[in-house]
C-alpha cells in the first residue's frame, strides 16, 4: 500500500495562540483516517490547512509528493457547516463545484447529474437549495466534494448536526467511497470513529499526541483485566468463594485486575474448566475508544 499524503510538522499560530503544534503523519491510499479531539482541539485548523483554506505558519503537506499548490484539484473538502447560494438548484451548485475543481464543461452535467443519484439527491436535483433539510444539505455537500472523483476526501465533522437517519445515510455512503478514494474525517462521535477507520490521530491542545490503528491504539491502552459472565447466576458466588482475589460483580459478570491480583488468563481458565463452571464468554477486556479518548485527549489536558 502505498503513502498518498504526507504532512511534516505542520504548525498554524495566530499571534501567540498555537492552532496546530508540528503535526506530522502520513495516509495510506483507499483508507480511512479518524481525527479525533475535544473542541478546541485543531481538528478544524488542520483540516483547513490540508484542504488549502488556511496557510501555515510552518511545515508541509504533500500529496502524491506534490507540494500543497499542486493538489486542490484532487481533493475533495466538506466543511462542518456547508454553505450553499440558496438560488441555486442542487444540480446548479453541484455542476459549479464540478467546473471549479477542474472537470470540463462538457462533462460537469453529467458528473453531477451521477454524483446527486449516488448522495441520494436524484429526486431533488431541480430543487432550491434553500428548500433543503439539514439532511439533505450534508448529502448535497458530500456531493461537491467527490463530483470530480478527488483522492483524497476530507471531512469536517460530517454527521455531528444530523439526526440518527440522516448519520447512518451518511456513514453508508462514506463506507462505499472507501474503494475509490481516501478520507480524513473529524469527529468526536466515538461509535463512527470504531465503526470506519483504519487509522486514529488524537488531538489534544493543537499537539497530535496519540495515532495507529484501532486495535494498535487498543493495545497500547489495554487493561489489565479478565472478565467472566457465567450463564447461572449462582456460579457467581460459588466462583467468589473459590478465590482469594478481589472482584467487581455486575449481575452474573465478573471482572478481576490481573495486575493488583497476579493472576493471567491460564490459570483462571484451568479454575473454570477444573469446576465446571458453565460460562457465557471470558475475556481479556480491552479499552473502549470512549476511555482511551479521556485518557489521551481530555484527562491530560
Amino acid at each position: 500500500m502505498s503513502i498518498l499524503l504526507e504532512v511534516k510538522d505542520l504548525t498554524k499560530s495566530y499571534g501567540q495562540e498555537t492552532a496546530a503544534d508540528n503535526i506530522s503523519f502520513t495516509l495510506d491510499e483507499h483508507t480511512s483516517t479518524a481525527l479525533i479531539g475535544p473542541n478546541g482541539a485543531g481538528k478544524t485548523t488542520t483540516l483547513s490547512m490540508l484542504a488549502g483554506l488556511v496557510s501555515p505558519t510552518k511545515g508541509t503537506i504533500a500529496l502524491n509528493k506534490n507540494k500543497q499548490s499542486d493538489i486542490r484539484e484532487i481533493i475533495g473538502f466538506l466543511p462542518q457547516y456547508p454553505k450553499f447560494f440558496p438560488w441555486l438548484s442542487a444540480l446548479e451548485f453541484t455542476e459549479m463545484a464540478a467546473r471549479l475543481s477542474g472537470v470540463e464543461t462538457k462533462k460537469a452535467t453529467q458528473e453531477a447529474r451521477k454524483t446527486l443519484e449516488f448522495v441520494g439527491l436524484g429526486d431533488e436535483m431541480k430543487k432550491k437549495t434553500s428548500a433543503f433539510s439539514g439532511g439533505m444539505k450534508q448529502r448535497l455537500g458530500l456531493a461537491q466534494a467527490i463530483v470530480h472523483k478527488p483522492k483524497l476526501l476530507l471531512l469536517d465533522e460530517p454527521v455531528s448536526a444530523l439526526d440518527p437517519v440522516g448519520r447512518r445515510q451518511v456513514m453508508n455512503l462514506l463506507k462505499e467511497l472507501q474503494a475509490e478514494t481516501t478520507i480524513l474525517y473529524s469527529t468526536h462521535i466515538l461509535n463512527d470513529a470504531e465503526e470506519m477507520t483504519d487509522q486514529l490521530l488524537f488531538l489534544r491542545q493543537g499537539t497530535l499526541v496519540e495515532q495507529g490503528s484501532l486495535e494498535d491504539v487498543r493495545n497500547r491502552y489495554a487493561k489489565p483485566r479478565i472478565l467472566i459472565e457465567f450463564e447461572k447466576p449462582e456460579d457467581v458466588n460459588r466462583f467468589k468463594a473459590l478465590v482469594p482475589w478481589e472482584l467487581t460483580i455486575i449481575g452474573q459478570t465478573i471482572t478481576i485486575d490481573t495486575v493488583v491480583e497476579k493472576v493471567e488468563m491460564p490459570a483462571v481458565l484451568a479454575l473454570l474448566h477444573n469446576e465446571g463452571f458453565s460460562i457465557q464468554k471470558v475475556e481479556r477486556q480491552t479499552a473502549s475508544l470512549e476511555e482511551i479518548f479521556m485518557e489521551v485527549a481530555v484527562i491530560q489536558s
